[in-house]
């Protein structure tokens, strides 16, 4: 990418103010995109003064459509969707609350497809665009205690599949990430006690490498992949093997 290209080339995270979304954003902009947050919480901490921030309550489904036309740029070269609803506390499928399952349907599945119905047409303008999503590890492994968020994981999963199937990569092209292990994060950490141990968790930055591999390729060379990436900033195709479950892992057992 040339520096003319960068100084006019956009991204947009939305779910990009924590974690994994966040690891993104702050790598899209320090390769020099314009790059605007979606999100409920505004950016905070080193890098925070070069995102664009937009409020954003995928929850609010009569706002949500309205917010992201309002916001989007009109120019999109690079979109990633990491925003996740986690419930408090992992609980059988019968005790599940029936708020905390909408609010994961809200947020994990119907969230994407509005951010697809509003960025799709501004990607395919840039020629090609390039659309992550962050999927996780319960879209292969599903795990007890999860129902929530493997159904909604997977059916995000296939609906980027869906789409990308139906795109021409010429004009957008789909990759999707997760990460080989736990991340640290403040969904995450709200989980956890105050003496929870963190050191053989992922950090967001681990994505970093892969995000600005992707904004140099517009993701061309990964089209319609997912890739796991590794603590160590490296990734693989899922076909090399399957992240460990989660929830049955050591880690993955507490709550």
């Amino acid at each position: 990418m040339t520096g003319a290209d960068r100084d006019s080339a956009t991204a947009v995270v939305v779910g990009g103010s924590t974690g994994i979304g966040r690891g993104v954003a702050d790598a899209w902009a320090s390769a020099g995109f314009e790059t605007h947050v979606f999100s409920r919480s505004r950016p905070a901490g080193p890098g925070a003064d070069r995102l664009v921030w937009h409020r954003l309550d995928l929850r609010d489904a009569d706002r949500t459509g309205a917010a992201l036309r309002a916001g989007l740029p009109s120019r999109i070269d690079l979109v990633c969707y990491s925003a996740v609803y986690f419930t408090a506390r992992r609980e059988p499928f019968l005790r599940t609350d029936e708020a905390d399952w909408d609010d994961q349907f809200a947020v994990n599945v119907h969230g994407l497809a509005r951010t697809l119905r509003a960025s799709l047409p501004l990607l395919r303008t840039a020629g090609p665009g390039m659309f992550l999503h962050i999927s996780s590890e319960v879209v292969y492994n599903a795990g007890p205690q999860r129902s929530g968020y493997a159904a909604t994981k997977a059916a995000a999963s296939s609906l980027i599949g869906s789409v990308a199937q139906e795109t021409d990569p010429a004009e957008v092209t789909f990759v999707q990430a997760l990460p080989a292990g736990m991340v640290d994060s403040p969904g995450i950490r709200a989980r956890r006690s105050p003496d929870f141990d963190y050191s053989d968790y992922m950090t967001p930055a681990a994505f970093a490498p892969l995000a600005v591999e992707l904004a140099r390729t517009r993701g061309v060379p990964y089209a319609g992949d997912a890739l796991v990436v590794h603590e160590d900033g490296t990734w693989t195709p899922i076909g090399d093997g399957l992240p460990v479950s989660q929830s049955l892992s050591r880690a993955g057992s507490r709550p």
